[in-house]
């Protein structure tokens, strides 16, 4: 059959057609991934010489691997290490590439057997469960690995806890990094409040509600008894905490002292009781960790009074940790990450991830007083539905709300969300829907975004 005009016009606009179908399929907008290199990690800048020293002594601490006849390691754990869990990109962030859990068995000579949600290229993970075997409320850490069978743990013999047997009750935890965290320890209770009630038309028409995590009195889990793994600080106290993904903890000292014991099962002198006395260590006394007690000082002649416990040491160097220093150019390039910036807000995602915050003018250390912390966080608990929803309580915080996790720094990141179940921001972001999740109206104006406008979206944060 011969061609006419008329249909070779038609085939030339099918093909058109076809071809700008392909071309848009092939540009979805896509998690261009971690920017490469490390933009933190240093301390904070302007730091008096005497502050730097505490930065690097804390630094020493933070990196030091523990173990069982020096420290007290254990009885029960997660890691032997702060800097273990905390190094992507740099000591002070979250979890790392490959997983330094995978490899703790054999490198400790462990008797334990590696929990199936624990993979090499995975993410590092604490793991609660929700319930307890008689069907109340637990929420409290259960730690993967104990110290049967390693250096200094003599005739010790403790199981695990049964995770497979638990597959439909166990929830997961990821690091949080603390880069920035000083600043955002010196920001006022005052401010915190005055930018949540910012805004309020535009919140109210997308259903963003949100609230602080006030330390009141019995307030561990509402209504409940104290549970395992989750700590009641200052029931008189009545300030905002902000640490922790429910904002648990007021403090970086509070933060500092139950990792050491939750997840190295050390105690210390904020939690000086073991967490598991099945088998006690007789080489190291308890508390395990305290003021001047660090080994290698305190046999010498005259050792100095002011020997910092590890804990001290760990809050120091986390306070003067400088935030990450986002990019100006990756990824896209930089009017890509301007036109994101504008985007991040035409969308609404500003509302609950606040650009930044005011420090306290008048915070002891210089270096942290009257700075602007970018943090882009509200610091506020948000319900984020049952999608995200993990059943634990923890202060003011209930089963399905979390604090609006801070975006510096999450251009570097490799795992995402409370869980670490994914490591596609763009999947992320999505997650953030769900039944009853204050997110909802955010993410639907995200969706009418077109893909060349989520991408510079996309683009930006992975510039910060």
């Amino acid at each position: 059959m011969a061609l006419t005009s008329k249909s070779i016009v038609g085939i030339g606009l099918i093909l058109v057609v076809l071809t700008a179908t392909a071309q848009s399929q092939s540009t979805k907008a896509h998690d261009p991934g971690p920017r490469p290199g490390a933009s933190a990690g240093g301390p904070i800048d302007n730091l008096k010489p005497g502050e730097l020293k505490l930065f690097n002594d804390g630094l020493a601490t933070f990196a030091k691997v523990d173990t069982v006849s020096d420290d007290g390691l254990g009885p029960r754990m997660n890691l032997d290490s702060c800097s273990g869990c905390h190094a992507q990109p740099a000591i002070g962030g979250t979890g790392a590439k490959p997983n330094p859990q995978f490899q703790i068995i054999k490198r400790l000579g462990l008797h334990n057997s590696v929990p199936f949600f624990i993979t090499e290229d995975g993410p590092t993970r604490e793991a609660r469960f929700q319930k307890n075997s008689n069907g109340t409320p637990d929420g409290g850490v259960h730690d993967l690995f104990t110290i049967t069978g390693a250096a200094g743990a003599g005739a010790c013999q403790l199981t695990q806890p049964d995770f497979a047997a638990n597959k439909k009750n166990v929830i997961f935890r990821i690091p949080t990094p603390v880069f920035g965290a000083g600043l955002i320890e010196q920001i006022r209770d005052t401010d915190i409040l005055a930018n949540l009630a910012t805004e309020a038309p535009a919140k109210q028409r997308l259903q963003i509600r949100g609230k602080l995590n006030i330390v009141v009195s019995g307030n561990t889990v509402t209504g409940q008894t104290r549970v395992q793994g989750q700590p009641n600080n200052n029931g008189n106290d009545g300030t905002i905490a902000r640490f922790g993904w429910k904002a648990q903890n007021k403090s970086l000292l509070l933060f500092a002292g139950e990792a050491y014991n939750v997840e190295m099962g050390i105690s210390n002198e904020l939690f000086q009781t073991e967490r598991e006395e099945q088998c006690p260590n007789a080489a190291v006394l308890m508390p395990n960790d305290g003021t001047n007690t660090n080994p290698d000082q305190i046999g010498t002649p005259n050792p100095p009074f002011d020997v910092l416990s590890d804990i001290e040491h760990f809050a120091a160097f986390m306070r003067l940790l400088a935030p990450p220093k986002p990019s100006d150019t990756e990824p896209g390039g930089s009017a890509s990450i301007a036109k994101g910036k504008a985007l991040f807000t035409q969308a609404g995602c500003h509302l609950c991830h606040t650009p930044s915050l005011p420090t306290d003018q008048n915070s002891r250390v210089a270096a942290l007083s009257g700075k602007t912390a970018y943090l882009y966080s509200d610091l506020a608990l948000h319900q984020m539905g049952k999608n995200l929803a993990d059943g634990v309580s923890q202060g003011e915080a209930n089963g399905n709300e979390f604090r609006t996790a801070p975006l510096w720094g999450v251009g570097q990141r490799i795992f995402f969300l409370h869980d670490g179940r994914t490591s596609d921001l763009l999947e992320a972001i999505r997650q953030h829907t769900g039944v009853k999740s204050e997110a909802n109206g955010v993410i639907r104006q995200f969706d009418r975004l077109g893909e060349t406008e989520k991408q510079d979206l996309l683009n930006f944060l992975r510039s910060l």
